[in-house]
């Protein structure tokens, strides 16, 4: 059996404003009903693959929690990891704590590419297995169809048999993104391929690689597990040793310097989905090239991507361009440019602004909160309740609350004091009130809150008790 390995840490911005740091790509929605994490999970399920473990950070770990589970593809573990560190630390600790009495195959693959082909993924992996359990480290490298600058490349060596046209091939070298005229060259060479940043091999033979090249990873990762303690789905890896390892990724710490890499090339529809512009090449295009997801109407307009969550957009005379809208953003670029994008949350990060880091629609374990507006000591939310889940005992120093059920059962804590409330009751909550929101129906609870007081933020919350092991 084969241990899908999904890297799930990432908190990418280059597809702002859909993409958030609380909320990066991996969960978004991308050419089906399903999110990115959801497809590849999907893509690793079935004969031949044991179920999944994922590695995520502390703020992720409920959201992956349910897009697994929304999935079918209910995790074995969901290692949390205290910092980022690349993916060698993380491949490092899923290793250690997968080969304790045994030793797996495992799949390291990103939780957030578009792969086309199943088909042609599962036979290389396929391909791919024999070679690991002989004891060496596979990568799987991209066939390209174009020169690209923006992916690294693996130049495949001699053939790992007779026959020239196998399989597999040695790895001559790994190479760093090329300028354009070199792209060119290796496209012409018949022997480069991207680096899609997928690999396959025994648990053992990656930590013995690891002992050789990067021993300070291996040995953080070995106290970071040995320290590290379960949490339900989740196994928190020690802090204090887990930041002692290096950032680095697979191929700089092991994969440039062992001698065991091996190459399986393949050809699957594979995207990284690293910009707008990735996105309009993987979509399905109209007469006139577009891709258009969401509510647009358009008038002569060609080779444009369009994504709206939100408002309609309208568009006229426009080419080769990105619209994407959100309800609290809008980004509008050359589709050739859209890259560029990093540059605009660069300047929100320094202007103290916030539309990098969360949506209007925030999601949390017990279900979710919109805001609906937002004034000088005033914040109005959409709160839902999931059917038998519970806030944490709580309180505020700054804010009082106001809350409207419009849709289902309520259980309220206030005080000493325990009430029902059906659809179209209210209740008031006294700042510095001890309090406790939970939905003891079958269906969801959905209200709306008003929030007064001198300060607003999230982190305004004193928590006594909670479902979910959060300490604030």
């Amino acid at each position: 059996m084969i241990v899908p390995v999904i890297l799930s840490g990432g908190s990418g911005t280059r597809l702002w404003p859909l993409s958030r740091s609380s909320y990066p790509k991996q969960f978004l929605k991308v050419g089906s009903g399903e999110s990115l994490l959801q497809q590849t999970a999907r893509r690793v399920a079935g004969h031949g693959f044991a179920a999944p473990v994922a590695v995520s950070n502390e703020e992720q770990r409920f959201l992956i929690a349910h897009h697994l589970l929304e999935a079918g593809a209910a995790p074995q573990k969901i290692l949390l990891e205290p910092a980022a560190r690349n993916t060698a630390p993380a491949a490092a600790a899923a290793c250690v704590y997968l080969s304790q009495g045994q030793d797996p195959l495992l799949l390291l693959l990103p939780a957030d590419h578009v792969i086309g082909d199943a088909e042609a993924f599962r036979a290389a992996i396929t391909t791919g297995a024999g070679y690991a359990r002989d004891g060496y480290l596979v990568t799987f490298g991209i066939r390209p169809d174009r020169p690209h600058t923006g992916f690294g490349y693996i130049e495949a060596g001699r053939s790992l048999s007779a026959d020239s046209s196998a399989a597999a091939h040695a790895v001559a070298r790994f190479v760093e993104k090329p300028d354009a005229a070199t792209a060119r060259s290796y496209v012409e060479s018949g022997s480069h391929y991207w680096n899609g940043g997928i690999f396959l091999f025994r648990a053992s033979t990656f930590i013995r690689e690891l002992e050789s090249f990067a021993p300070e990873v291996l040995a953080a990762c070995r106290e970071a597990v040995e320290r590290g303690s379960h949490d339900g789905d989740f196994f928190r890896l020690e802090g204090a040793a887990f930041r002692r390892a290096p950032d680095r990724s697979i191929d700089y710490a092991v994969m440039e310097k062992t001698a065991a890499a091996v190459v399986v090339p393949v050809e699957m529809g594979w995207s990284d989905v690293g910009s707008w512009s990735a996105l309009w090449e993987v979509g399905e295009k109209d007469a006139s090239g577009n891709v258009v997801e969401g509510d647009a109407v358009l008038h002569e307009v060609s080779g444009t991507y369009i994504r709206t969550d939100g408002p309609l957009v309208a568009g006229i005379g426009v080419s080769d361009m990105v619209v994407v809208a959100t309800e609290d953003a809008v980004l509008v670029a050359p589709k050739d440019r859209a890259q560029e994008v990093r540059a605009i949350v660069e300047r929100l990060k320094s202007s103290g602004r916030t539309e990098h880091e969360a949506h209007r629609l925030v999601h949390r374990p017990w279900g979710s909160y919109r805001t609906i507006s937002l004034g000088d000591r005033f914040q109005v939310k959409e709160i839902i309740v999931k059917p038998g889940a519970s806030l944490s005992l709580q309180k505020h120093h700054h804010r009082a609350e106001h809350w409207v059920v419009v849709e289902g059962t309520a259980s309220v804590v206030r005080g000493e004091e325990t009430l029902l409330l059906h659809e179209n009751q209210s209740i008031f909550i006294p700042l510095g009130t001890k309090h406790r929101l939970s939905n003891p129906g079958k269906l969801q609870l959905r209200l709306i809150e008003v929030q007064s007081g001198s300060y607003l933020g999230e982190d305004d919350i004193v928590r006594f008790e909670d479902n979910y092991g959060r300490a604030r």
